[in-house]
């Protein structure tokens, strides 16, 4: 069954100065990245208050700037993206369990209350996490070259930056690399097809989630970290089957 089309947002809205542009790319890059610099990941939370300061700046209430307005049919996309890519991840571990790459093991969780608020951090958290890093990577980049929009070199273009944006982790090297512009193909195709973030950013966090998830009820140690990334990253070419199955492209606003 395939999804409501969502036309994407005429490119008249985007006629900012490139100087504005270049200034609102560095505020987001700063306000993502600092935290992780100096090991305050708290301080990611202001992210959403950046963006939305960013997206009036240039011209858009709330954040329509980064793709991310109420359309009909937009919570159907986030929470659909959000049980995808837990399944996508959960799958992936149990196949990686019986084949040896991982280990797996029930563990116990907080009791109550501590339990549920620990979820709720855990949700919140993570999905700021998610939407900063899509907004960064994905948004901004379909609002500075509005002349990718509806062509599917935004989506390696788009994958290329998300690689680059993980600045921590380019040390590990070319498998590091490929895995992560695996999840990034994955993620701008859904706003490639969709003409808005929120499929995007529930793949996105449904990812992260998951992974916080297991940390909470389970015990997963990966056994062979050569193999392990090539896992992650076939997970994120069947998501990215998923989206260009269900997902009908976006019509372009006459």
């Amino acid at each position: 069954m395939a999804f409501h089309e969502f036309p994407l947002p005429a490119a008249s809205g985007a006629q900012a100065s490139p100087m504005r542009l270049l200034l609102v790319a560095a505020v987001l890059f700063l306000f993502y990245q600092l935290p992780e610099g100096i090991g305050m990941y708290e301080l990611r939370l202001l992210f959403p208050l950046a963006a939305w300061w960013a997206s009036r700046s240039l011209g858009f209430s709330g954040m329509r700037a980064w793709y991310l307005d109420a359309r009909p049919g937009w919570w159907r996309l986030l929470g659909t993206g959000l049980v995808l890519a837990i399944a996508a991840k959960f799958t992936t571990v149990a196949i990686g369990a019986r084949t040896g790459v991982y280990t797996l093991a029930w563990a116990d969780a907080a009791p109550g209350m501590a339990l549920a608020g620990s979820l709720a951090f855990l949700a919140f958290s993570s999905f700021i996490a998610s939407l900063a890093e899509d907004i960064l990577t994905r948004g901004l980049v379909m609002r500075a070259f509005p002349q990718l929009a509806g062509r599917w070199t935004f989506i390696l273009v788009s994958a290329a930056l998300f690689v680059l944006n993980h600045i921590y982790r380019l040390h590990k090297g070319p498998v590091e690399w490929l895995t992560i512009f695996c999840f990034g193909l994955a993620y701008a195709a859904a706003l490639y097809r969709t003409g808005t973030l929120w499929a995007a950013v529930g793949l996105h966090w449904g990812w992260n989630l998951a992974n916080g998830l297991l940390d909470t009820f389970a015990r997963s140690d990966v056994v062979q970290p050569a193999v392990a990334p090539f896992y992650s990253g076939a997970a994120h070419l069947v998501l990215l089957a998923c989206v260009l199955i269900l997902m009908r492209p976006a019509r372009p606003v006459s």
